[in-house]
């Protein structure tokens, strides 16, 4: 079982040699799948890949979902209330939860990173390494993020997903959603 090491570097290698030609369009997407057992490996391994990804000449931009989302849910308008009621039922989690997700699904997070990919579009060897996946659960999926992103992916984007693959194109986020193949993208790992 190769390593997140090994992984990383085939990732790398990947990127550097862009997608097969066998695609219809190409975006450069990639996805770096590891076990969720694995997620306080990456995260401890990350300081040293955004290091290697800058020595082999890219321009690293992270884009954290856990921190977007704190951003989003700490601005909306409805956040007062939320604190009220939440004083009212503090373990009513069902709520809470289909609250924060209702926030979500208006694509606030969706357009961040649209913006994000937007303004680095004339960067040369600028990327997104997509970092934090794990703060979607129980709200998002990223398949459908990178979806309705379709055509927005002109510099690379590496987003770091714990998982499991079943196929070339099959995910399961988190090891426990049911299998996803709406991916267009390059999966590595997993």
């Amino acid at each position: 079982m190769p390593s997140l090491t090994d992984d990383f570097n085939e990732l790398l290698e990947r990127m550097r040699h862009g997608r097969e030609f066998e695609h219809a369009s190409f975006e450069p997407v990639y996805y770096l799948v590891f076990s969720p057992k694995q997620i306080l490996d990456v995260k401890r391994a990350l300081p040293a890949w955004r290091a290697r990804l800058q020595n082999d000449g890219w321009d690293v931009h992270r884009f954290s979902i856990a921190d977007e989302i704190a951003d989003i849910l700490e601005h909306v308008p409805q956040r007062k209330l939320w604190l009220i009621a939440d004083r009212k039922a503090p373990q009513d989690w069902k709520r809470t939860n289909d609250a924060l997700a209702n926030a979500l699904a208006n694509g606030a997070l969706q357009e961040r990173l649209r913006a994000r990919l937007e303004g680095l579009r004339d960067r040369r060897h600028a990327m997104v390494l997509v970092t934090d996946l794990e703060a979607l659960h129980p709200y998002l999926r990223i398949g459908t993020i990178e979806g309705n992103l379709a055509g927005a992916f002109d510099v690379p984007a590496v987003f770091l997903y714990p998982g499991t693959r079943t196929g070339k194109t099959r995910l399961k986020f988190l090891g426990f959603y049911p299998e996803d193949g709406n991916y267009r993208s390059v999966h590595v790992g997993g």
